[in-house]
């Protein structure tokens, strides 16, 4: 029966650089001595839609591979992958409202710090709108640097330049802000930004000037994935129960064979006896330094 409410979750078109990677490594699980490093962006690769109709790229949204570079996963342990929004850190210029419509309050920023210059084109007319503001506590000797659990949503952004207005009322700041697409500083108002009913007298807070703040997308939510990197996989033990082998009876050299029966590993069997009774005590397998290559399955199989 039809309720009238349709819709489905859509799969985000991520650009690469909108992902932020972040992996932590343990040698083993019980180890508390965790690493953690970056991952370039990069590594995440976007598929090409096999159901377009046109030539060029389209882009798969939701679904992407991972490349996983030999030089950062060389070491043997636990590798835990956080791929999430990438975190803009700037600071807040100041809080003010636009000189044509005092009733809009908005927070400034800077598009010439240094920190945002990687997402400039983030900070264009509008380009910001549904990311995340989060807030970082002015309060240095707080325990929690950062707000938690407390963000606001920016509903738009455009660049402008600060003004000053003649004001009757000497309470009220002198500077506005006017729209002007040749500033770099730029004026975002965000959600929530105007009293409730239920307290009309409170502003709600949208930051203030100089405080730092973390700026993300909300274009897909953090996905966490663990690789564990280990010696021998699911194939190589199955070489050692199910592949071919040879034994040379000669000089006890044991031969395993992958599945294209080239030699993965050798071995020199041998008895460990008693010095003064020549009783066997020990059989021991030990692994060969140098691979003998005249033990190859096509030369033993044609003898």
């Amino acid at each position: 029966m039809a309720t009238g409410t349709y819709g489905i979750v859509r799969p985000a078109d991520v650009n690469p650089t909108d992902v932020e990677i972040t992996v932590f490594y343990s040698p083993n699980r019980n180890s508390t001595n965790t690493k953690s490093f970056k991952l370039a962006s990069s590594n995440l690769i976007e598929i090409d839609n096999p159901n377009k109709t046109g030539i060029g790229f389209e882009i798969f949204g939701g679904l992407y591979t991972l490349k996983l570079p030999l030089g950062d996963f060389s070491s043997k342990g636990i590798y835990t992958i956080a791929i999430k929004p990438v975190e803009i850190r700037t600071k807040i210029v100041d809080c003010g409202i636009l000189s044509s419509s005092p009733d809009i309050k908005g927070i400034i920023l800077d598009g010439s710090d240094p920190n945002v210059s990687a997402f400039i084109d983030k900070f264009e007319n509008n380009n910001l709108v549904g990311y995340r503001i989060e807030y970082i506590t002015p309060n240095t000797s707080a325990t929690d640097l950062k707000l938690r659990n407390f963000f606001r949503v920016v509903t738009s952004n455009n660049r402008a330049e600060p003004v000053n207005q003649n004001l009757t009322n000497t309470n009220q700041k002198s500077i506005r802000y006017r729209f002007n697409d040749n500033s770099t500083l730029i004026f975002c108002t965000v959600s929530p930004s105007s009293e409730s009913n239920v307290t009309p007298n409170i502003f709600p807070f949208i930051g203030q000037p100089n405080q730092e703040i973390i700026i993300t997308n909300t274009y897909f939510n953090p996905i966490v994935l663990e690789v564990e990197v280990v010696e021998h996989d699911i194939e190589t033990l199955a070489i050692g129960l199910f592949g071919n082998q040879s034994k040379a009876l000669e000089d006890g050299v044991y031969t395993l064979y992958n599945f294209s029966n080239d030699i993965y590993k050798q071995y020199n069997l041998y008895e460990v006896k008693d010095r003064f009774t020549g009783k066997p005590l020990y059989e021991v397998k030990q692994e060969r330094p140098s691979i003998d290559f005249s033990k190859g399955y096509d030369n033993i199989s044609n003898l």
